[in-house]
């Protein structure tokens, strides 16, 4: 037996099935639009960072200067998504990026005993994962599927 989508369809003046989707809120997606930002400033560090090593090490500049120029991007999304509705997983991997970006700066900065330097990559990889997740999730939040199958 295979499911099958409502022939479901019923006519527009009747109770229909599929439900018109509503606009997005401006504020929603100006948020959204934001995180997609901080997520291509990240592919760009890594494609920095790889320049800078692999190519030519005057990439390191522009490496520095990205992170500079959009890490605040990370604390204007956190005061954003606290104002309006979002689900508590889109605030809680919001939240982690400043969280993550301070340790970034941290470890690259501070001069210890023991080089915290060498966590700054393993610090990166998380901040991108958590920045790719968000970008996801708020999609998914925006953007729900309508398939309806009975």
């Amino acid at each position: 037996m295979t499911k099958q989508i409502s022939s479901d369809i019923k006519s527009p003046t009747s109770n229909s099935l599929i439900q018109p989707k509503a606009p997005v809120h401006w504020t929603l997606m100006s948020c959204f639009i934001l995180v997609v930002f901080f997520n291509l400033c990240l592919y760009a560090q890594v494609l920095t960072v790889g320049l800078a090593y692999f190519y030519n090490p005057e990439w390191w500049q522009v490496h520095v200067w990205l992170v500079r120029g959009y890490s605040g991007l990370s604390l204007i999304l956190l005061a954003w998504v606290y104002l309006i509705i979002v689900p508590l997983r889109v605030r809680y991997l919001t939240t982690s990026l400043p969280v993550l970006l301070g340790l970034q700066f941290l470890t690259i900065h501070l001069k210890t005993p023991i080089p915290l330097a060498i966590i700054h990559p393993l610090i990166g990889f998380s901040l991108f994962s958590v920045s790719t997740t968000l970008v996801h999730r708020m999609s998914r939040f925006l953007f729900p599927k309508t398939d309806v199958i009975d």
